[in-house]
């Protein structure tokens, strides 16, 4: 029998590792009082990226109608602005992975990690993000320079303290197992900018199942 999935007032995996791993921008947008500048230029920003549009800052303080000075004092540079962007879609993606997988222990786990590498893959808005900006799409989501990957290593944790609480014990720490497995994700989800290879989502799920043995 699958676990019973989550009620409506829990807290998805990747809502928790935002509130686990916060930003700047995170805190203004999700603090008990949200700052409504900072949420309007997001929200502009996000709407922007899902239509498949670069974003730019003076573009963006444009619409917004304001100086450049301003955009940049509610939501950080670019780069800080194109995280909380990335990471929100991730997020809702790993929440609803979770709310809609099946299984049980190490096999949940997979389920859910597998459904979240499938829409990296096949996401249009983000693959075409990935084909524009390669480069930093690989320094922002592949390296601790922004909290996506510091974020994506506390949701895996989070699933194996839930759903698999002994996976590579005693062999790994947790935290060490968790890192791994994004590892692997990256891998799989971005083999295009990486190593010229096709992006599989079907292979990302294999390792997974591999490393976990589930």
């Amino acid at each position: 029998m699958p676990d019973a999935p989550m009620t409506p007032a829990e807290p998805g995996v990747g809502s928790r590792a935002t509130r686990l791993v916060p930003s700047a921008l995170s805190a203004r947008l999700h603090g008990e009082v949200p700052h409504r500048d900072a949420a309007r230029a997001f929200q502009l920003a996000r709407r922007a990226f899902l239509a498949g549009e670069r974003i730019e800052m003076g573009p963006l303080a444009a619409e917004l109608g304001v100086d450049r000075t301003s955009l940049f004092r509610w939501v950080g540079n670019r780069d800080a602005l194109l995280a909380e962007v990335l990471w929100s879609l991730a997020q809702a993606s790993l929440d609803h992975a979770e709310e809609q997988a099946t299984g049980e222990g190490a096999e949940r786990v997979v389920d859910v990690l597998g459904r979240f590498a499938d829409g990296l893959v096949t996401a249009p808005y983000f693959r075409d993000f990935l084909a524009r900006e390669p480069q930093r799409a690989l320094r922002l989501m592949t390296t601790g320079e922004s909290e996506i990957q510091r974020r994506y290593v506390a949701a895996v944790e989070e699933l194996l303290a839930t759903h698999a609480p002994e996976a590579g014990r005693p062999a790994l720490p947790r935290h060490d197992l968790a890192y791994l497995i994004v590892r692997i994700s990256e891998t799989f989800s971005y083999a295009d900018l990486i190593a010229g290879e096709e992006p599989s989502a079907e292979r990302a799920r294999a390792a997974f199942a591999l490393v976990l043995g589930a």
